[in-house]
């Protein structure tokens, strides 16, 4: 059956909205923190970070002692570590309050929205349960997480994802799957709802966004109680040192003793920790990226293979028309006016690409003419496998060659471009054979540059696609990765996860079907996109709601990232605490043992200025350090010996250098305060 085609509508191009990046640091962001940190001096509080717990009750000791026995020293120095400890708590709450402003854009998605449930009931969406089926129309609210079961529509995900360009969601298939918050534009739809109020997406950014459901990752938590078997053994020195001062004839006095702990404990990182596992989340969630915990974002910093699906990741969603090939005493002309024809009421992307190809390379009119308006459209049928129109006694037609009659005459070219990586689509006008159209897997620019990258961090690229192995061979060597498998079914892709996993590594995956939901379960690393079906988003440990297949290797960077700073950071804490041995120890003992004058080699100009200064920098550098904390150290790409040598001469020997010259500099303004 024949139908007449529509003028041709060009498609407008919408430019994607790209993922919100997190702002830069402002001073601004320190003040406004300020009340969040001043109540994170609670001890409730401070007993969640051992190291500052310890600093909090040096303070608290020294306080007193000041009270008891005032002098200007022993007041200084406890002012000093009480902004030690607040310091530390404001690095906290400046990572914390960089989601503040986008959770007041997500609750403004909760406002009090009602749902209207099948049997015509209006509820409060905070009454729903799962597997109620509420109905949606243009202009209304969708009231929860859940699953299209009725209709299509088109839908307004911003206040979510931050693009403004709807998108279509529909019952069946892959993109059935809609957030809770967003709105309908058009249409109306069944929704089926999937989560429990309290447990939507929105709900769990919030929680993210704010700091307040962040778990402690593996590795964070293998750091807090190094830091923790750090502080003990420090403590314990300290205490073993007074009944030695008091038998050499030299009792230290408690805010010494004080000062010389809290500069020994590992105070830096351990200040800075928790705002820097925030600001690693935080990272994530701009780049709209959900993760169910931290353990998946410290695993994408780890992962050795990556499973990428072909379609939408390595190349384009769609195949596009790249060059025509005619035959037999054919024109390129005329073989390009007769696939233009055939692809004119096509509506496809593969028809509309004919189009494009034939207007921009042979200077064929996009439009249909009024009297190609009237002619006879023949629509793709999977019976025909061909398509085209009838139009002055021609009947113009393009499909897969085994369809086609008299194809054998080009099987040489079809066996050709399928040996390529290409599609086929043979164009007759009548019985006469006109030539080829080469459809191309289009790879994305720049693709093969971002393989190399991975490479060069030690991770193998797998691609996954339906496609037969020979076109599936062309397309990967075109792409650089460095395997493939071809054909790939569901079991296919959890067979090779677990052959990876049995052998050490760590793999991640994106999907977005309920037959990918077993793979993105297994994989360490399963990113679902917000598009796919609920099982899917289910079985994987982040959601990606933009449903951006690429997003997959940005993951992986803030991962790396994520580690990195961690990494750095620890070296600077570490680092920077010998500067502070030159500074305290020889202020300590200098009376009692001349000799150790010797190790005053920033010539500081009294015991107490030395002590004073060593506090006074020991709390600044973690104001100074915020910044880099929330930002993160810059990622580049490559191997891991490179990345060590880079961080112990940075951070190890700028850790060792930088608390000399501040020390000094300190001790220079301090020695001016009468009485140092």
């Amino acid at each position: 059956m024949t139908t007449p085609i529509l003028e041709r509508t060009p498609a407008r191009a919408v430019a994607p909205g790209g993922p919100v990046r997190a702002g830069a640091f402002s001073p601004a962001q320190l003040w406004a923190s300020l009340p969040d940190a001043l109540r994170k001096l609670h001890p409730r509080a401070q007993l969640r970070n051992s190291v500052m717990f310890v600093v909090w009750v040096g303070s608290v000791l020294v306080t007193v002692d000041a009270l008891w026995q005032p002098t200007l020293f022993g007041w200084l120095i406890a002012v000093w570590l009480w902004f030690t400890v607040l310091f530390a708590g404001l690095a906290e709450a400046v990572a914390e309050g960089r989601g503040k402003a986008q959770a007041a854009t997500l609750r403004r998605t909760r406002r009090d929205t009602t749902a209207r449930l099948v049997d015509g009931r209006v509820v409060a969406a905070t009454e729903l349960s799962i597997g109620d089926r509420v109905v949606v129309g243009a202009g209304e609210t969708i009231p929860g997480d859940g699953d299209v079961v009725e209709g299509i529509a088109t839908v307004d995900e911003s206040a979510i994802t931050g693009e403004s360009a709807p998108v279509v969601r529909e019952a069946g298939g892959d993109r059935s799957s809609v957030t809770g918050g967003t709105t309908v534009l058009s249409d109306r739809i069944v929704v089926e709802i999937t989560t429990m109020p309290g447990e939507s997406f929105v709900d769990r950014m919030i929680a993210l966004v704010e700091g307040a459901s962040r778990q402690k990752t593996p590795n964070e938590i293998a750091l807090t109680i190094l830091l923790a078997a750090l502080t003990i053994i420090f403590l314990l020195a300290v205490v073993a040192l007074q009944p030695m001062s008091a038998y050499a004839g030299g009792p230290q006095p408690v805010v010494v003793l004080v000062a010389l702990l809290v500069c020994l404990i590992p105070t830096t990182i351990g200040a800075l920790l928790s705002a820097i596992g925030i600001a690693g989340m935080d990272r994530l969630v701009q780049r709209n990226v959900l993760a169910r915990s931290g353990r998946a974002v410290e695993a994408a910093g780890d992962i050795d293979t990556l499973l990428l699906d072909k379609t939408g990741t390595i190349t384009f969603g769609n195949r596009q028309a790249t060059e025509l090939i005619p035959v037999d005493r054919a024109s390129t002309q005329e073989l390009a006016e007769a696939a233009r024809l055939s692809s004119l009421a096509d509506q496809t992307p593969e028809g509309r690409s004919v189009v494009d190809l034939c207007t921009r390379e042979y200077g064929l009119p996009g439009e249909a003419s009024a009297d190609e308006a009237r002619a006879e459209f023949v629509p793709f049928t999977a019976q025909t496998r061909m398509s085209g129109l009838d139009i002055g006694g021609r009947r113009i037609r393009k499909g897969a060659a085994a369809s086609m009659p008299g194809a054998g005459e080009v099987r040489e070219i079809v066996d050709r471009i399928s040996d390529e990586g290409g599609t086929p689509l043979v164009v007759a006008d009548g019985d006469r054979v006109l030539g080829v159209i080469r459809l191309s897997d289009v790879v994305k620019p720049g693709i093969a540059a971002r393989f190399a990258e991975l490479r060069a961090m030690g991770i193998r690229t797998v691609m996954v696609t339906g496609d037969n192995p020979r076109t599936a061979r062309a397309i990967a060597a075109e792409a650089g990765v460095d395997d493939h498998i071809a054909e790939a079914t569901p079991e296919d892709k959890m067979a090779y996860i677990r052959t990876e996993q049995e052998g050490g590594r760590l793999v991640a995956m994106t999907g977005d079907g309920t037959n990918d939901a077993p793979a993105l379960a297994q994989a360490d690393v399963g990113v679902a996109m917000n598009t796919g079906t609920a099982a899917a988003k289910e079985a994987g440990n982040m959601v990606d709601l933009d449903s951006d297949p690429t997003k997959l290797l940005e993951i992986v960077e803030i991962g790396k990232q994520l580690l990195i700073t961690r990494g750095a950071l620890t070296t600077f804490s570490v680092a920077n605490d010998l500067a502070k041995y030159f500074a305290i120890l020889p202020a300590m003992f200098a009376a009692l043992y001349p000799s150790l004058g010797l190790l005053n080699v920033m010539g500081l100009h009294s015991p107490q200025s030395a002590i004073l200064s060593a506090v006074i920098f020991n709390a600044l550098v973690i104001i100074v350090l915020i910044p880099l904390a929330l930002r993160g150290v810059r990622y580049r790409p490559s191997s891991a010996s490179t990345l060590l040598r880079r961080n112990l001469l940075i951070y190890g020997l700028g850790g060792v250098v930088t608390p000399f010259v501040g020390i000094f500099l300190i001790d220079l303004v301090v020695r001016l305060v009468p009485g140092m």
